[in-house]
C-alpha cells in the first residue's frame, strides 16, 4: 500500500468513514513484506456454500452492505470495531462508495482482501471476512469478521467462525493466522502490536 492510501485510510477513519479496526490494517499493509501472501496464489474471487456465498467487496456491493451495517451500528461498534467511529448513524451511501472503492483497490494490489457475506441468491449481506497481513510477528495473516445483529441473535457469527478457520487453513497459503477477538482476546493483540511497533 502507498503512503498516500494509508494516509487516506487513516483519514477515513478519523471522519467515520471507515471501521477504525480496518483503516488500522492500512498501516500493516505499509509496512507488510510485498510477499506476505505468495505471488502465484490465486485468491479466491467466489466461494459458495449451501448458506451463504462470499465475493469480493467492491461498488456493486455498496448498497447492500451499507444496508447491513447501518442497521446494526450499536452490535457493531460491541463485537467488531471496539469503537464509535464506525458505523455510526451520520454515514451516508456517497461515504459507502468511497469505503467499497478503497477495499476493491487493496483487493486488486493484493494488500487485503474483504469478503462480503452474501445469502445463496446475493440478494442480502449477512456479515464480511477480511484478510489481513499480520502486524505481529510469529503470524503470517490477521483475519476479522463481523454479522449483523439479526445474524449473530440466530447463531450465524460461530458458524462463519469455525467455517472461516476451515477455509483459511485449507484453501490459503498461510501456516499461523491470528484471530483477535476470538482466539486471541483483543488486549492481547493489542498488547502485542503496541510491543511490535515499539522495537
Amino acid at each position: 500500500m502507498s503512503l498516500r492510501s494509508d494516509l487516506t485510510a487513516l483519514a477515513l477513519a478519523l471522519a467515520g468513514v471507515m471501521p477504525v479496526a480496518l483503516a488500522s490494517s492500512a498501516a500493516a499493509e505499509a509496512q507488510a513484506s510485498p510477499d506476505w501472501i505468495a505471488p502465484d496464489f490465486a485468491v479466491p474471487t467466489l466461494v459458495e456454500t449451501p448458506g451463504f456465498k462470499l465475493v469480493p467487496l467492491g461498488p456493486e456491493l455498496t448498497e447492500i452492505d451499507y444496508r447491513a451495517y447501518m442497521a446494526s451500528i450499536a452490535h457493531l461498534q460491541r463485537t467488531f470495531t471496539r469503537s464509535t467511529g464506525w458505523p455510526h448513524e451520520g454515514l451516508t451511501l456517497a461515504d459507502a462508495a468511497i469505503d467499497m472503492e478503497t477495499e476493491a483497490g487493496r483487493f486488486a494490489r493484493r494488500d487485503s482482501f474483504a469478503y462480503a457475506v452474501l445469502t445463496p441468491d446475493g440478494t442480502r449481506e449477512r456479515g464480511c471476512v477480511y484478510v489481513y497481513p499480520s502486524e505481529v510477528v510469529g503470524h503470517d495473516a490477521r483475519v476479522v469478521m463481523w454479522v449483523t445483529t439479526a445474524e449473530y441473535d440466530a447463531g450465524f457469527d460461530a458458524e462463519l467462525y469455525a467455517w472461516t478457520k476451515d477455509w483459511i487453513a485449507r484453501d490459503w497459503p498461510f501456516r499461523n493466522v491470528a484471530y483477535p477477538g476470538r482466539s486471541i482476546a483483543w488486549e492481547a493483540w493489542d498488547a502485542a502490536v503496541a510491543a511490535g511497533k515499539a522495537q
